[in-house]
């Protein structure tokens, strides 16, 4: 019996993090010789953004140090897993990972890389992080079409990045997923917190006060599609201290040993954490 063709999007890779459930149609190219995309990073350079993912084990370590075991952390927009699969590799017998995504499909991938790589000490959940808890109506791009799927933004708004192919935002063509926020959790414990939502990183950090008040965990959020200023103002109110790094702000609060500075080297800005 002839089986319909089927295109292939997903494909399994060796990487610098370990083997990898992959779109390989993840990028939107950026110039000649230049992609944007988790895909196309691991798939041209084996390894995803190491810098970034260098900074938030630095931070679990010291987490770690000074509040012993059982350290906690969450993966805001995990995609399909480099830094869960890092940090749950990372933290075996000392600390745990719980990583959020809200597209379907991207998902699978991630849930597929946590049980790949043994990553026993990692969870994985379909939801959008948000100031609230319920339900978002989200755009489906085409996974089988070239796009930086990481890029894709839920919500609607003036300027939406280009990820490479059309998105609509009709809402026929929407898909309902969960919508949690992070205080109606409880958690117990919260060590290290990294928002990478596209430009809903305020609203889980406004669903998030209560929770960071209690476990003043270090953050690593992007800002670029983001209110910079705003989100600065409100760690500042919580009695965080901010520093950009690259796309991100890493902030440690004040009461927090783990304290992050940067130290300027003419042109080059090195983050050192103690």
């Amino acid at each position: 019996m002839a089986h319909p063709d089927r295109p292939i999007a997903f494909v399994l890779a060796s990487t610098n993090h370990g083997s990898m459930i992959v779109n390989r149609h993840d990028y939107r190219m950026d110039g000649a010789d230049r992609g944007i995309g988790v895909g196309w990073q691991l798939l041209s350079h084996s390894s995803f953004d190491p810098k970034e993912v260098a900074i938030a084990l630095a931070l679990l370590d010291k987490r770690r140090k000074y509040f012993g075991n059982g350290v906690v952390a969450i993966d805001g927009g995990a995609n399909i897993g480099v830094h869960t699969v890092e940090w749950a590799r990372h933290m075996a017998g000392w600390g745990s990972v719980v990583a959020f995504e809200a597209q379907e499909f991207v998902f699978y991938a991630l849930a597929g890389n946590i049980a790949l790589n043994n990553c026993l000490n990692a969870r994985a959940r379909f939801a959008a992080l948000g100031e609230t808890t319920g339900d978002i109506a989200i755009p489906q791009p085409n996974y089988l079409q070239p796009a930086s799927f990481g890029s894709l933004e839920l919500r609607a708004r003036e300027g939406n990045e280009d990820i490479g192919q059309p998105v609509s935002y009709a809402a026929e063509k929407m898909a309902t997923v969960p919508l949690v926020n992070l205080d109606a959790m409880n958690i117990g414990r919260l060590d290290l917190l990294k928002l990478d939502i596209e430009g809903m990183e305020i609203e889980a950090l406004r669903g998030a006060r209560e929770t960071l008040q209690r476990h003043k965990p270090a953050l690593l959020v992007e800002v670029i599609k983001s209110d910079e200023a705003a989100i600065g103002e409100l760690l500042a109110q919580l009695g965080y201290r901010s520093h950009r790094v690259g796309m991100n702000i890493v902030a440690t609060h004040e009461s927090d040993p783990t304290q992050v500075a940067l130290k300027h080297h003419g042109k080059r800005v090195d983050l050192t954490i103690g």
